[in-house]
């Protein structure tokens, strides 16, 4: 646990696997009466983050925010609310049915990440009743705007406080360096590009200076830097995969080395210690996929 900002602290959640550590941010919002935790994490890391919530002296939950659905941020919500059962949790309506009876987005969870979704431990169910949608949640220390915004998900959602934006993986994944940035949208399938980089559009007009990320961490920068950056990388992976694909080309390690050529997001790419380099690629190549099947929909109308 690492306290950002006053009031703002980040819990690592670190998965025992080669390579997903530093990935995954859970974020603790802590006022004077009242607190919020924003993306609890999978199923595997509550027993941590429980356990980091009570060296903090945490006891009462006021809302659990969820940026999106996907197990390496919400599989654990309904595990968290055994302990905080007085937490109403709010996620993107499409979200919603998924946790309630989360069979199916199990069954799909299994088929794109294999043997990475048992470390996640299954998804924990979460009773109707603590689910809801709201555009705005007021409380007496916060007023957080909700703001949709799809494309890495289609229930993708960011929140908004003050100058304070909890942006999930809408501009993808960020990685902290000593020297420099690392910056890599993430695209999985079913990617839809318009949806996407509209999104990415309304991030940059929101008045914002500090980021934190789903994974991972935070970033003290001025959004529309940032989100310029995504859309730059954006085009570019469209422009590189779309000739790629025009040649008959559809091996995504070959694509990959060429984006790592071009792409100066991520020059910083071999300066990451090997076992993240490996988690990388593996993201990346999801990520390519996400763009193929955009453009094989398009082909076929």
């Amino acid at each position: 646990m690492k306290e950002i900002l006053p009031g703002l602290f980040l819990i690592n959640l670190d998965q025992p696997i080669t390579g997903f550590r530093n990935f995954i941010s859970s974020w603790i919002l802590k006022g004077a009466n009242t607190t919020i935790l924003i993306d609890p994490g999978p199923s595997s890391s509550i027993v941590h983050l429980s356990g980091a919530l009570n060296k903090m002296g945490i006891r009462h939950i006021d809302y659990i925010l969820l940026t999106h659905i996907h197990i390496d941020h919400a599989g654990g919500t309904g595990l968290l609310l055994q302990k905080y059962p007085e937490a109403q949790v709010v996620c993107h309506p499409k979200g919603i049915p998924h946790l309630v009876n989360p069979e199916k987005l199990w069954e799909g969870t299994l088929k794109v990440l294999g043997k990475l979704a048992d470390v996640y431990g299954p998804i924990s169910e979460v009773a109707e009743q603590k689910l809801s949608f709201v555009e705005q949640i007021k409380t007496n220390d916060f007023s957080i705007r909700v703001i949709e915004t799809p494309g890495h998900a289609s229930h993708h959602v960011s929140y908004l406080t003050d100058d304070l934006l909890f942006i999930g993986e809408a501009a993808g994944v960020n990685i902290p360096l000593s020297r420099g940035s690392y910056l890599r949208i993430a695209t999985p399938p079913v990617f839809k590009y318009e949806i996407f980089r509209s999104s990415l559009k309304k991030i940059a007009d929101l008045e914002s200076s500090h980021l934190c990320f789903a994974h991972y961490g935070y970033r003290n920068t001025a959004v529309a830097g940032l989100i310029k950056r995504a859309v730059d990388q954006l085009e570019l992976w469209m422009e590189i995969i779309e000739k790629h694909i025009d040649r008959g080309n559809d091996d995504e390690d070959q694509i990959l080395t060429d984006i790592l050529q071009k792409d100066p997001s991520l020059k910083h790419f071999e300066a990451l210690p090997r076992d993240i380099q490996s988690r990388e690629r593996y993201f990346c190549k999801n990520s390519i996929k996400g763009i193929m099947g955009y453009f094989s929909d398009k082909a076929e109308g």
